[in-house]
């Protein structure tokens, strides 16, 4: 019998680590669509797919509106006839940024939740049915703050925190219907880490002083590996689950 390949969808991918975890997808054959804003970068990544060995499509999304990611997920499916996955892989611009909690506008919070705790109910929501009949998988994309706070970036850990919160409640909804769901927190070499060493010269110190590895990950051959695995068949008795694929940094887990 012959298994096609998985499906996916993955939200934010037009660069950093949603490139590189559509690039490691499609070196497996897989075929991976590039939700994201930026047309002309996404489907610069989906060519990339291609060139990799899968087939890259790309559709506009914004995960912070409903009838974007509606009409995203709507969009995959009428051209695939299935979905076996979904990365909520994007993040607010305002992500990098270091700002002491006073000194945060309430604006820039807004942007924070709408697209990652917005965007991961609205993905869930659109999803589910498809990922139900493929009996697939939901990966969201956290971070090591969303364990243990970083000091001036509280909204981006508060947010992550929360995905962290819903995918555990949704792997104990969703587990007895056939559907997993699982985190990934990198620490990986990004235009959004680069952004946040230049923003916070001492944070690069940080990071890396206490990292047994002492470098960030690959966005493509060791994050996005890992979360291909968390996507895949291998991965068939992990749900509720965040791998920490950060070189070891974080001590709390």
């Amino acid at each position: 019998m012959v298994v096609s390949k998985p499906v996916v969808l993955v939200t934010g991918a037009s660069g950093g680590v949603g490139r590189g975890i559509a690039l490691a997808c499609g070196q497996s054959g897989w075929t991976v669509w590039i939700a994201a804003r930026r047309q002309e970068e996404g489907e610069g990544v989906a060519r990339e797919v291609t060139e990799a060995g899968g087939r890259g499509c790309f559709v506009p999304c914004d995960v912070s509106v409903a009838e974007s990611v509606e009409s995203a997920v709507a969009t995959v499916v009428e051209a695939e006839n299935r979905l076996d996955g979904a990365v909520h892989n994007a993040t607010s611009a305002l992500s990098p940024r270091p700002v002491r909690l006073g000194e945060v506008p309430v604006s820039d919070l807004r942007d924070h939740v709408a697209v990652s705790v917005r965007g991961t109910w609205l993905l869930a929501r659109e999803t589910l049915p498809h990922l139900l009949e493929a009996q697939g998988a939901l990966l969201l994309l956290t971070s090591e703050a969303g364990f243990e706070g970083k000091a001036k970036l509280s909204p981006y850990a508060g947010v992550k925190a929360a995905q962290r919160g819903i995918g555990r409640a949704l792997a104990r909804e969703w587990g007895p219907k056939g559907v997993r769901v699982n985190c990934l927190a990198p620490l990986a070499a990004s235009p959004a880490m680069e952004s946040a060493f230049e923003l916070d010269p001492e944070m690069a110190d940080r990071v890396l002083g206490r990292n047994p590895l002492g470098r960030l990950g690959d966005p493509a051959l060791e994050i996005g590996a890992a979360a291909r695995f968390l996507l895949s068949r291998d991965a068939s008795y992990v749900t509720g689950h965040t791998l920490m694929v950060d070189g070891g940094s974080c001590s709390v887990t």
